[in-house]
């Protein structure tokens, strides 16, 4: 029986897996034949070693695959032009052996690694460019994790041999078409290749195409493979709907898709809650996997916090983003943009910068807040007055509400408008995680946040809440905001609602009332 995998390479053979065909097609068609060079950089356990994997398969008719992975290089082997060489001709004979006709070829690089002891990336790839000549068929070389190699000079060495033979390929026969991938985007790559104060990007590369093709998974896809799943298991679950809530958590995020459906498939399947496989394939399901997910080590988040701490600059960016709803105009160009986007961390939508999805936001909402937990009073008032919050496994929304308001005003009524805006949203969200923490979780949504609204959907146990928070612009923009909660209501099929302004007016009513806008409730709560 096949099973969700989120270690290592993918095999639909015994995976339940997203249909790669359409991609791998366009791959070659774009790319392979036209004789590109190009890079797949995308962030970690996004699918590029099983999407080269099956390219190399889907190829393999046509082209002899020279398939690579620079990991099983050592750094002996980057000791000089003469290791590298060496080491490189092995693992691409090695590659080779799995071609019943490449025997000829192979006779070439055999010579080559017995004839001398030494030679240099010149001569190497004129043996190369023999082996190209000979074969019976292109020779499209794959070469993964290209990135861990990226601090060496002999790898840059390496690649300015690449490009001149490229440039060169009209008169020396040379490979249909190189294929790089890693995390790091080799382009751009800041290199530290000379003395500490010197560096260099890496132009030896610049004769790569631009891979620009979506490897995120659509909501279409992901129905396609839980179509399979559900003809093995018969759980009767709406696949459609499912896989529009699974995308609305991930936005395709390859490595995310698949732990989700492995954690209600194998671990929520059996719980109290869960007794078969059918109860967690619902909305509520989702919401239980996503839980118990930010509650793992998982390596993808492991190396988030790594890279986190790596570039103080973008977790900046990143807390501004999530808090304030600040707009960050998108330029491929900022440092810290980038290397966002290359991570997979951040993502570009009608020209501002956002979280690349809704689980690595709730996850960074965790991390800062238990980073600021310590020092908070916002966060140490809700925890010392959770209990009475919660009454027999309900949230009491508008009690809460109602407190913070209160704590809000002793505290913090005094500071100026700009303070307010900078950190209003930032200490509700401290005060609430306590409150829900272990139990439930919150989430921002993406379509409504921006630097004067927020709307928080808040988990528990079954309950749902929307919270909108709002900076007060007035009556009529406030109305407006009324309207506008009424009809997120509906998409949630919510009666009730919950609406925080933050007031500079100095006439404003503080406090919590309750109002009726067309059938819905409406708990508004002014600071």
């Amino acid at each position: 029986m096949r099973y969700f995998n989120t270690e290592g390479l993918c095999d639909p053979e015994i995976h339940y897996m997203v249909n790669l065909d359409e991609r791998l097609q366009t791959i070659r068609e774009r790319y392979v034949e036209r004789g590109s060079y190009f890079v797949i950089n995308r962030g970690r356990q996004y699918g590029k070693t099983t999407t080269l994997w099956m390219l190399e398969g889907y190829l393999s008719a046509d082209y002899y695959v020279v398939s690579l992975d620079f990991q099983t290089l050592s750094t002996a082997d980057y000791q000089d032009e003469y290791a590298f060489t060496k080491a490189f001709m092995c693992v691409f004979d090695e590659a080779l052996e799995e071609w019943e006709d490449a025997a000829d070829v192979q006779e070439i690089i055999h010579v080559f690694l017995t004839d001398r002891e030494k030679y240099t990336l010149g001569e190497m790839f004129t043996v190369l460019s023999r082996v190209c000549r000979a074969a019976s068929r292109p020779i499209v070389l794959m070469i993964d994790e290209v990135d861990s190699a990226s601090n060496n000079r002999v790898f840059i060495d390496f690649l300015a041999q690449l490009r001149a033979y490229y440039l060169k390929r009209r008169k020396k026969p040379v490979f249909q078409s190189v294929i790089l991938a890693g995390v790091y985007d080799i382009k751009n790559l800041k290199l530290k290749i000379r003395p500490e104060e010197e560096h260099q990007y890496n132009s030896p590369w610049n004769i790569a195409a631009n891979f620009d093709l979506d490897m995120d998974f659509s909501a279409k896809q992901i129905a396609g493979m839980l179509r399979e799943y559900e003809t093995d298991h018969q759980t009767g679950m709406n696949v459609d709907e499912i896989s529009e809530e699974i995308y609305r958590y991930t936005s395709g995020y390859p490595y995310l898709v698949s732990l989700i459906c492995k954690t209600i498939d194998e671990t929520l399947s059996g719980e109290k809650a869960y007794s078969d496989k059918c109860g967690g394939w619902t909305r509520e399901g989702i919401a239980e996997a996503v839980k118990n997910i930010l509650k793992s080590r998982a390596p993808l988040f492991d190396s988030l916090v790594k890279q986190l701490d790596a570039y103080p600059d973008l977790k900046e960016m990143l807390g501004d983003i999530i808090y304030q709803g600040k707009r960050v105009l998108f330029s491929s160009a900022e440092k810290y943009i980038n290397l966002g986007m290359m991570f997979g961390y951040l993502r570009e939508d009608n020209g501002r910068v956002v979280v690349a999805n809704r689980i690595f936001e709730m996850y960074l909402l965790d991390l800062f807040a238990a980073e600021e937990s310590l020092n908070s009073e916002m966060y140490a008032y809700g925890q010392n007055n959770q209990l009475q919050f919660v009454k027999g496994n309900r949230l009491d929304m508008d009690l809460a509400l109602e407190k913070f308001v209160e704590y809000f005003t002793d505290i913090y009524s005094d500071n100026d408008e700009k303070f307010v805006e900078a950190y209003g949203r930032k200490f509700f969200l401290l005060y609430l995680k306590p409150i829900i923490n272990g139990t439930g979780n919150y989430y921002l949504e993406a379509q409504t946040r921006d630097a004067s609204r927020t709307d928080v959907i808040v988990d528990y146990l079954g309950q749902q809440f929307v919270v909108e928070l709002k900076i007060w612009r007035g009556n009529e923009y406030n109305e407006r905001g009324e309207r506008q909660l009424t009809e997120y209501l509906d998409y949630y099929h919510l009666d009730k609602g919950y609406l925080l302004s933050f007031n500079f007016n100095k006439k404003k009513e503080v406090g919590v009332k309750e109002l009726q806008v067309g059938n819905k409730v409406i708990v508004e709560a002014v600071v």
